[in-house]
């Protein structure tokens, strides 16, 4: 949503100071200076990247068009699982929860957070490292550690699209100018021409430089650092999750080891100790 009100806010200011200023509409018109950049922007794209990045950089404007999901609600969702989990490891034992991790999707524990069982990325970071618990060959300290490996692991995967989208727009403007180059040699051959026809051609030219910089600073650019903020936001979910376990492999209580993780949280979506103390009490 954000990205469609962004973009209708800076076409209609851009067009409407130019209208006002009794420009014509007709002269934006550039079809084929467009062309010139984005076909070029394109092909340095495709030339600098990987196509799994290609693809995940184009698959991601779904994402940023839905925004970040990682709002208060779901993490109330995430800390009341983590909850129910501890609660269950502490009265029931470890084995009680091997049913539970090894078939998510049919348990009764997390049939309850359907938030959380929806992200079978989520699902099964919880569920492997509940596994690796189950399993009883690795301590706190260990689990961190390996937690920290995979978490790092995971942020650099998920950079390259924000890092291949970044460089697109870095390479706009240059595109721009490039357009604009092939514009001059264009007038320079119809030199002898008409006044009217050269200034056309001078303004098309120009069209090509400003194509490329509002591309890039206004579209591009403010896209790739969207992409990176969900991305961080992505990476909280998960440190989240990694301190409420760490917190109860030091031994812990539950309600304890679920206040580790909500203090992690960013203050926009962190819960109140109230807040989430109801929550948990109305998932009992």
């Amino acid at each position: 949503m954000n990205l469609i009100l962004g973009a209708v806010i800076i076409l209609g200011c851009i067009i409407g100071g130019y209208v006002l200023e009794h420009g014509h509409l007709a002269a934006l018109i550039q079809p084929i200076e467009l062309l010139i950049i984005g076909g070029a922007a394109f092909g340095a794209f495709m030339i600098a990247h990987p196509m799994s990045t290609v693809k995940k950089s184009f698959g991601s404007i779904g994402k940023i068009m839905k925004g970040s999901t990682y709002n208060k609600a779901k993490y109330m969702e995430l800390l009341a699982l983590m909850y129910a989990l501890f609660s269950k490891i502490r009265k029931d034992g470890l084995i009680a929860l091997e049913a539970d991790i090894e078939n998510p999707e049919q348990s009764a524990v997390f049939s309850q957070y359907p938030g959380v069982l929806a992200d079978h990325h989520v699902l099964d970071f919880i569920c492997d490292y509940f596994r690796m618990m189950v399993g009883g060959s690795m301590n706190a300290f260990e689990i961190e550690n390996l937690m920290d490996v995979e978490l790092e692991t995971h942020h650099q995967e998920a950079h390259k699209p924000i890092a291949a989208i970044q460089g697109a727009s870095d390479a706009l403007p240059a595109f721009g100018i490039v357009a604009a180059v092939l514009g001059v040699v264009i007038t320079m051959g119809a030199i002898g021409g008409p006044p009217e026809e050269l200034g056309h051609k001078v303004g098309a030219a120009l069209v090509g430089t400003m194509l490329g910089i509002l591309l890039s600073y206004g579209f591009v650019g403010p896209m790739a650092t969207s992409l990176n903020n969900i991305m961080e936001d992505e990476a909280k979910f998960y440190v989240c999750i990694k301190t409420c376990i760490i917190a109860y492999l030091n031994g812990y209580a539950p309600q304890v080891a679920v206040e580790f993780g909500r203090k992690v949280l960013f203050s926009d979506v962190r819960p109140s100790f109230l807040e989430l103390e109801e929550h948990v009490k109305q998932k009992k």
